[in-house]
């Protein structure tokens, strides 16, 4: 799949492990992804967290007839950072015939858990 001119390109999100089990993707933290006041910005986790949770659901679907869409997502966020890279783990909880759910939890270098979100992707005809 291309990534060029995507917004994975334009925040810097890498997909580091994809399997039906669990995507980890990661995203730095620097000028494309803070906010006026140099912390992340929470925008920039849900991005993270989506794009690991679609990018896992790829793994779940079959690709000649069906796609993966956002439906919903939420995210608390816990804890701020200022630098570094942080990791996002999904991992689905609930695989259904139309809906996919997927816990992701975003982790800064000291894996400490700065987020927590949870996706909805709905299962939709090509």
């Amino acid at each position: 799949m291309d990534m060029k001119h995507t917004l994975l390109e334009a925040l810097g999100i890498e997909i580091v492990e994809n399997t039906a089990e669990r995507c980890v993707a990661v995203m730095p933290v620097d000028h494309r992804t803070v906010q006026p006041f140099g912390y992340l910005h929470g925008g920039a986790s849900v991005a993270l967290a989506e794009t690991a949770a679609s990018a896992g659901a790829q793994n779940l679907i079959d690709h000649t007839t069906q796609a993966c869409v956002g439906l919903e997502i939420n995210a608390n966020h816990l804890k701020s950072v200022k630098e570094g890279t942080v990791k996002a783990i999904a991992e689905p909880v609930h695989i259904g015939r139309t809906t996919i759910v997927y816990h992701i939890h975003i982790y800064d270098e000291q894996e400490r858990l700065i987020c927590i979100s949870r996706c909805t992707l709905a299962v939709i005809k090509k």
